[in-house]
Parts: C-alpha cells; structure tokens; sequence
C-alpha cells in the first residue's frame, strides 16, 4: 500500500470511529426534548443512553473476535453500514421503545466499529509510525467526546433532536465508500466458528454487572438476585470457556503481563478521567458558584488538553516507549490530582484551571502507549479481540467511578479515590514492556 493510500484509510477509519464517542455524548444533552416530544417521563428517555453503554461494552470483545475471524475489514464496513442504518432508523423512530431499539442497533454498529478500526491501523501502518496514528484515534476519540453536547445544542437549536441522528448520515456514507476503495482485506480465520455459547454467557453476565453499577436493580430483592445472576453466568462463562476448543475469550493472554497492565492502565486512567469529567461541574458549582452553563467552559480545558496532547503521547511513545509513556502519565495524574485536592480547598479557581489542564496532558499523553502495549503483546490475527477486551476495560473503569461518585459527590474521597488510582497506575506501569517488537505486516492491498 503506498503512503497516499495508506493516509486515505486511516482518515476514512478516523472519521467513522469519531462517530461512536459523539453519539455517545451527544444525545444526553436532547434528554429533555426528548422526553417532551413523546410525552414521557425523563426516566423513561434516559434509557436511550443507558443501552448504547451496555451495547458497547458487552459487544466489543465478540465484535473483536468476528474481525479476527472473518476480517477486521468485512466487520468494520458492517459496522459502518449498521451505525448508518441504526441512525436513520432513529431519526424516524416514533415511539421511545423503538427509539432505545434504534440506539441498541447503533451502539451495536459502533461496537463492530471500534475494535476492527485499531486492527486494521495495525495492518496498515508500519510498527515504527503506529504510536503516532494511535495518538491521532485518541485525539479524534476524545474531541468526539468533547464536541458532543455542543454540537447537540447547536443541531437541537436550530432544528430539531431528531437532526442529531440525520448528521451522521453524509460522514457515513463517505466513510462507507472510502472505506470500499482504500481500506487492506486482512488475514481471516474462516474455519473457526464464533463461541456462541461463550458470547451469551459474557453478555448476560455484562449486562447484568452494568446494570447493577447503574443502580438499576435498586438495594433490594433485585439487586441480590442480578448479583446472584451475575456470579451464575460469570461461573458458566469461565467453565464454557476452559472446555471450548476455540473459545471467545483466550485466558492465556492473561498469563501475559504487558497484556495484563496495558488493559489495567487504561481502566486505572479511564477511571480518573470520567470521573473528573463527572466530579468537577459539581465542585465549580458548589465551591466556586459557577452557574452550570459556564461549567462546561472550565471542563472542556482538561478534554481539549487530553485530546491535543493525546498524538504526541504517541509519538513520544514511538521514540521512547510505552512504558516510559504509561509511567509519566501516572506521575501526571498523580501531581493533578494532589494539585486538585489543594488548590479546591484554597478555593483558586485559576490554580484549579491549570490543575485540569496537566490533569488533560497525564490522561492524554499514555492513552496511544496503553493501546500499544495491549497490542504488541498479542499475535496479530489475535488484534481483534485484544482490542475489545482493551475497550472493555476502558469501560469498566467508567463505570467503576461513575458509582463511586453517585455515592461520595462532593465528598474529598474522590479525589483520595483519584491518588490510589495513580499509585496504583504507577505500579502497574512497571509490567509494561518499552521495546516494540517488529512484526512483518500481514495484509494484502
């Protein structure tokens, strides 16, 4: 594949991958149009973002294991096509159950998407340049996740919510057909049928794990009985998986501690970052008196400083190494949340500013070295799968804090929270490898 080439499949995977982070925050900010529009109850509504998180999580491992199978190519373009679908469907959707319907199906495209757009820049680009192009998927990933809710606003007011769905169309289908011409058919295993019995096992058990951290079962009955549920199939899944020739999950790349500290990483630097983009509107509201329209100003300097410093995270890694890369950014997030903790309770709002800012670079520059990490531990026709379980954890650590702050907001456990967790990064950081092994690259033009 030349170079010309090469920079055309990268854009067409960039751009097709923004879409899933801005879809995902995008539509929380139309809740409330919403739930007006169907005459329902915001509950009710909340319940289209609520299913696009367990989509994704749970579906991302087996969508990893369809491209490792059946070609990260042929999966990433049903993707595609199942994103474009899902939003138009959407759009036209008019009722609330066929519009959770509707965000099921397109968290499902984005789920396919995801793992099989880090497999094929791994089969595109050579070993020497990836950290630089995963540094890019990051810095496209977390703008996507920063631009939502404004351009949410902005499409909401001039026309209507339903144009939060109508705008994907015109990048899909360019993503689609760039896609078709410049993207590599990789490797496929096409003889090894998909673990189906391991895949319903792993998303019972993730559905119900999910639902619980969302509170869902509440504290009673239901609760004991989806926690019970959830050791059931977590028992079923681990036994399934032992006696399956082929199975979805391989533990022995557990056994692996590059694979096992990379995905560790990220869940550990997931968890600080969403947790400080949850914790920190309500500290500028309650300590600072900042109305609520203002907070997402002073948030945004952290998105942006993660985002913009997420590339040269990758090519510093390129140069130096994933280890080096995953450490610094620990001692980054370590200095940033100490910092945090001081300057809040002195109540310096501009000391608090700067504080996100080297929160943004600490969260920012190891993302691409994490990524890495998890993939050169792993064969290549094993990308795919590697990928999903890498999402997975970086969901995971979402989760874990989204609850903790539901229980502690306000409180300095957070950020007591925010220090373990960089120690402990700190720590993990030691099992990352910093040599970078040359692989020849497996695809065909």
């Amino acid at each position: 594949m030349n170079r010309t080439k090469e920079w055309v499949a990268i854009v067409a995977i960039l751009l097709g991958s923004a879409l899933v982070p801005v879809n995902s925050t995008m539509i929380a900010v139309g809740l409330t149009t919403i739930a007006d529009s169907f005459n329902e109850n915001l509950t009710q509504i909340s319940w289209v973002v609520t299913v696009y998180l367990i989509v994704m999580a749970v579906t991302q491992p087996i969508a990893g294991k369809l491209g490792d199978i059946h070609g990260s190519r042929k999966v990433l373009l049903a993707g595609l096509t199942c994103f474009l679908v899902a939003s138009v469907a959407c759009a036209f959707s008019f009722h609330p159950l066929w519009l959770i319907v509707f965000r099921g199906l397109q968290a499902l495209g984005g789920a396919l998407l995801t793992p099989n757009a880090i497999a094929l820049m791994r089969h595109t680009v050579p070993r020497e340049r990836l950290g630089q192009v995963m540094g890019m998927f990051g810095l496209v990933a977390g703008l996507g996740a920063a631009v939502g809710p404004l351009l949410g606003s902005l499409l909401i007011g001039i026309w209507s919510w339903k144009s939060m769905f109508w705008v994907n169309v015109p990048f899909l289908v360019f993503s689609i057909l760039v896609s078709l011409w410049a993207l590599p058919r990789t490797d496929t295993r096409k003889r090894i049928p998909l673990d189906i019995g391991g895949s319903i096992y792993m998303a019972s058990g993730f559905t119900l794990l999910i639902l619980l951290f969302q509170g869902a079962g509440g504290t009673g009955v239901w609760a004991m009985a989806m926690g019970f549920g959830l050791c059931f199939f977590v028992f079923l899944f681990v036994r399934h998986e032992r006696r399956t020739v082929e199975p979805l999950i391989d533990f022995a790349l557990f056994k692996r501690l590059p694979f096992v500290s990379a995905n560790l990483s990220i869940l550990l630097s997931n968890f600080v970052m969403y947790g400080i983009l949850l914790v920190m509107p309500i500290v500028l509201e309650s300590r600072f008196d900042i109305p609520e329209s203002r907070t997402g100003l002073v948030v945004f300097a952290f998105t942006l400083a993660m985002s913009l410093c997420s590339p040269v995270g990758g090519h510093l890694a390129d140069r130096f190494g994933q280890k080096t890369m995953v450490g610094t950014s620990f001692v980054l997030t370590l200095l940033s949340s100490t910092f945090l903790w001081i300057f809040i309770t002195e109540g310096s709002l501009p000391l608090v500013i700067a504080s996100l800012v080297l929160a943004g670079l600490g969260c920012g520059v190891g993302m691409a070295a994490m990524q890495l990490s998890s993939l050169d531990a792993v064969e290549k026709e094993k990308t795919g799968i590697a990928s999903g379980i890498f999402s997975t954890f970086r969901y995971f650590g979402s989760m874990v804090v989204s609850s903790i702050v539901s229980l502690f907001a306000g409180s300095w456990v957070l950020f007591g929270c925010f220090l373990a967790a960089a120690l402990a990064g700190l720590a993990v950081s030691r099992g990352i490898r910093n040599h970078s092994p040359a692989e020849p690259q497996q695809m065909r033009a």
